[in-house]
């Protein structure tokens, strides 16, 4: 069984009675019990299987997703390994946004494997990339805890098109099927369709979301984690203002938006996470540095992955900025979203 969030031990949520299920639905361990009544049916090999064809289903989603990005790295066809393959990769790398820094340690350390392991087809090659690629990949790996804080404040920031508002709502019900009550805040307070967007979410998955017509996004965020504390709320979710990094008045509001946050609770916000476009490429690393310089970054999520020839741009990350990615998301459906693990996403890349 695969995990979609990482719950903190010893913490028991509220029950609460979700009738539609998703993946998220099995994607936490349950906690095992020894006890076994006669007559029960062990039901763990049909839930094991179920489990299976989700997490197929997913790999299709995602291998057909970064589709794209893969064609540009098919180019181990050939029968012998010489320096115009290094040459044709180091291109491809490059068309599919690696970046320079990320691009030159893979064929160093492509380089290197050749000569001790004598590697001689370019299967070989393609074989070795992958794990170098999952090696790079890896410390991006890292699941949303929740149940560590009661409310766990999530700030969501990014530029205008990300799919910001959308990635809430998505969230919002993977974290419900998790059974962790929800709160939202609308504080994008510049343009009304965020808002009425946001309000759809909420009433879709019977959320309360605090909104204010216009006025102080910072005020909308301290209302709602005011009313997720009163109201014993496990997640409070704080949507933001679509936003250039180059636009210094506004990335000097979203300073104002995290410490009035602070002052609603402790410590809080909890997690600051910036949602990306995948389709931007170079663009997706230079916002990641400026907003973490701003809010000091807690986690990504990377959307629209699908389609995407740039699908190499959370290598870029791993190399120049690593910030962990919680998330990647390849559609417009709800279990289009789903937890970056290294491995799989340098497999459907190299597919």
């Amino acid at each position: 069984m695969f995990s979609f969030f990482k719950k903190k031990t010893g913490d028991i949520p509220p029950e609460q009675d979700n009738s539609e299920s998703s993946l998220a639905d099995s994607s936490l361990t349950p906690h095992e019990s020894s006890e076994v009544s006669p007559g029960n049916i062990d039901a763990s090999s049909g839930i094991a299987k179920q489990d299976t064809e989700k997490k197929q289903s997913w790999l299709s989603r995602l291998k057909s997703g970064l589709a794209k990005t893969s064609a540009n790295l098919n180019i181990f066809g050939g029968t012998t390994i010489d320096e115009e393959l290094f040459e044709e990769l180091e291109t491809a790398l490059l068309v599919s946004d690696v970046g320079m820094p990320a691009t030159e340690y893979l064929l160093d350390e492509l380089r290197r494997k050749v000569k001790e392991e004598k590697l001689t087809q370019p299967s070989e090659i393609k074989t070795a990339l992958a794990a170098l690629l999952t090696d790079l990949l890896a410390p991006l790996q890292k699941n949303l805890e929740i149940g560590r804080h009661n409310p766990l404040v999530i700030m969501m920031a990014g530029v205008n098109g990300a799919g910001k508002t959308t990635t809430i709502g998505k969230l919002a019900q993977h974290l419900q099927n998790n059974d962790q009550t929800v709160l939202l805040a609308a504080g994008d307070t510049f343009r009304a369709a965020a808002r009425e967007q946001l309000a759809v979410w909420g009433d879709r998955n019977k959320i309360t979301v605090i909104a204010q017509e216009s006025g102080d996004p910072a005020a909308v965020a301290f209302d709602a984690v005011q009313s997720a504390k009163a109201k014993n709320i496990n997640v409070v979710m704080v949507d933001t203002a679509g936003r250039l990094p180059t636009q210094s008045h506004l990335m000097e509001e979203l300073k104002k938006v995290k410490r009035v946050i602070g002052k609603g609770m402790d410590e809080a916000p909890h997690e600051i996470i910036l949602v990306i476009d995948g389709n931007t490429g170079q663009n997706a690393l230079a916002q990641v540095k400026a907003f973490d310089e701003t809010l000091g970054l807690t986690g990504l999520i990377v959307t629209k992955l699908d389609g995407t020839p740039k699908g190499g741009i959370l290598a870029a990350i791993a190399k120049n900025h690593p910030v962990p990615v919680y998330f990647i998301g390849v559609g417009e459906k709800i279990d289009d979203l789903q937890p970056f693990v290294a491995e799989e996403f340098s497999n459907a890349l190299l597919s």
